[in-house]
C-alpha cells in the first residue's frame, strides 16, 4: 500500500543491513576500550540504530532522546526543540549520536554541542543517510552509511507526516504527496 507513494528505491534492505554491518565493525574496532553511550535520536533513529548494534561487539549503553526540527513539513523549521531529555549523565563518556539522516546540520550540531557542554568526553555521530547538499551548518558525521542527494525520502525510520517509518528501504516521496 505505501509503494505507491514511492517514486523509486534510493536504499534497499539488503544494503541498509550490509551498511550497518560495515559500520558496526568500524565503530567496534574504534570504541573497543571505551565503553560508549549510543545516543539515539528518535523518532527516525529506531530501524537503523536497532540494526546497527546487532553489529556493534563491545560494552556499550544506549540511550534514546527525542530532538525535533521538522514539525511537520519536508524540510527542518531550524528551530531545534527537545522532546524527550536523558535518563543518564555524559559527564565523562565517550558518546556516538545513531542519526537516521543527516541534512541542514542544524540538529545535530545543537545536539553535539549540548553533549559537549554536559561534559562528554568525546562526541561523534554515526548516520545512516547523509545528505551534503542540504547543508545550512558545517558538519561531517565520522560514520556515514549512504550519500545521497537532495531529495525527500522516507523508510526504514525517516518519515513524511509520521508515516513511511516502516518500510523496509529507503525511498524517494513522491512530490504530489506533499504539494497536496
Amino acid at each position: 500500500m505505501l509503494e505507491k507513494d514511492i517514486e523509486r528505491i534510493l536504499v534497499t534492505e539488503q544494503e541498509i543491513n550490509a551498511i550497518s554491518k560495515k559500520l558496526g565493525a568500524q565503530i567496534t574496532e574504534d570504541y573497543h576500550d571505551k565503553k560508549p553511550i549510543i545516543i539515539g535520536l528518535l523518532k527516525g533513529c529506531i530501524p537503523f540504530m536497532a540494526e546497527l548494534i546487532k553489529h556493534i561487539d563491545i560494552y556499550c549503553e544506549i540511550e534514546l532522546m527525542g530532538v525535533q526540527s521538522y514539525h511537520g513539513g519536508t524540510e527542518s523549521s531550524g528551530n531545534v526543540k527537545i522532546t524527550k531529555d536523558l535518563d543518564v549523565s555524559v559527564e565523562g563518556r565517550h558518546v556516538l549520536i545513531a542519526e537516521d539522516i543527516v541534512d541542514t546540520g542544524r540538529t545535530i550540531n545543537v545536539v553535539k554541542n549540548l553533549l559537549k557542554y554536559r561534559g562528554a568526553l568525546t562526541v561523534e555521530v554515526v548516520t545512516l543517510l547523509d545528505k551534503p547538499a542540504g547543508r545550512q551548518e558545517d558538519f561531517t558525521p565520522k560514520y556515514i552509511g549512504s550519500t545521497i542527494p537532495k531529495e525527500f525520502v522516507v523508510g526504514f525510520g525517516l518519515d513524511y507526516e509520521e508515516m513511511y517509518r516502516n518500510l523496509p528501504y529507503i525511498g524517494v516521496l513522491k512530490p504530489e504527496v506533499y504539494n497536496k
